[in-house]
């Protein structure tokens, strides 16, 4: 490249992420996205071994460049190439039954391929070496996470407690999960996560109804196998997709323990407090803050979510 400056001088701010720090350019004689890491520059490195490991296995696009250390003035970066498509938010509305089951489908296959990719413990990765380092989330099980973010999430004290009670079940259903004979996936075993897998961040074909790409890795991590299928199925209201979604699943992922749906919003749960606690920053997170809500006033781990799931 010719340095930051020609790469920055055709930089348009992309529209649909809430970071503010990606930017679609023209660059070496092709449309390119470029990221900007200023929240946290050392990420760099583990989105680029990342984007390289998968690159094949999952429709992630070509990195062009890189700038590994930075400053606030010259920040660290990552040009990769633009993906074709658009973004399968803007695009499941008007699509028909039978492209959202085809778009289920395809999102089954890809997180069946991610399921499959394991780690010996779970954890964020720190360099490029992909080396996780293990989570801090206390011994208290989601209680005890929810304890340490209720203050921002701000519910008010008797939906608070009618949460925790919601909580406190789920902890104990794991637990139970966990010593039972039938369950064939066991507690250490761990994959990769996209961890912000939902339509936001993916990308499809409209006249083919192909998924083209998959982007934004910033909290890919080593974690659950149902972590990523709790965050697709987080707001989804669609029988259609969700269907297809668990079926490929169930088929290309037997590892995977019954019910898939509940051990999905069972693993979401952890990203959805976190996500709650800041409600006052985007629309995604405001929504994240109305679900436990909901689950309070429910007294359900399904919050009024409509069940998706054919078996």
């Amino acid at each position: 490249m010719d340095g930051w400056e020609s790469i920055a001088a055709s930089a348009v701010p992309m529209t649909g992420g809430y970071g503010g720090e990606t930017y679609t350019v023209s660059a070496a004689g092709e449309d390119a996205v470029l990221r900007l890491y200023l929240r946290d520059p050392n990420r760099v490195s583990v989105d680029v071994a990342l984007m390289r490991l998968v690159r094949g296995i999952l429709p992630v696009p070509r990195v062009l460049d890189a700038k590994l250390v930075g400053s606030v003035e010259d920040p660290p970066y990552v040009l990769c190439e633009r993906l074709p498509g658009v973004n399968l938010e803007t695009y499941l509305p008007t699509a028909a039954e039978d492209q959202r089951r085809r778009i289920g489908e395809q999102l089954g296959e890809l997180l069946a391929r991610l399921s499959g990719m394991p780690f010996l413990r779970g954890g964020m990765f720190e360099g490029d070496d992909l080396i996780p380092r293990e989570f801090d989330l206390g011994e208290g099980g989601l209680v005890d996470w929810y304890r340490k973010h209720a203050a921002a999430i701000a519910l008010d004290p008797v939906r608070g407690a009618k949460l925790t009670v919601v909580l406190a079940e789920v902890d104990d259903q794991v637990v139970l999960d966990e010593v039972d004979d039938q369950v064939e996936l066991p507690p250490e075993r761990f994959c990769l996560v996209h961890s912000d897998f939902n339509p936001k961040n993916l990308l499809v074909d409209p006249e083919t109804a192909i998924i083209t790409g998959l982007v934004d890795w910033e909290f890919a991590h080593s974690g659950s196998p149902y972590t990523d299928l709790g965050n697709l199925l987080r707001f989804c209201d669609d029988p259609v997709l969700a269907g297809a979604v668990l079926d490929v699943v169930r088929r290309r992922a037997p590892a995977l323990a019954e019910p898939l749906q509940r051990r999905a919003r069972e693993a979401d749960l952890w990203a959805l407090i976190e996500l709650a606690g800041r409600a006052a920053q985007n629309p995604v997170a405001a929504a994240a803050r109305d679900l436990l809500a909901q689950m309070a006033e429910s007294g359900e781990l399904a919050a009024g979510r409509p069940d998706l799931d054919p078996a």
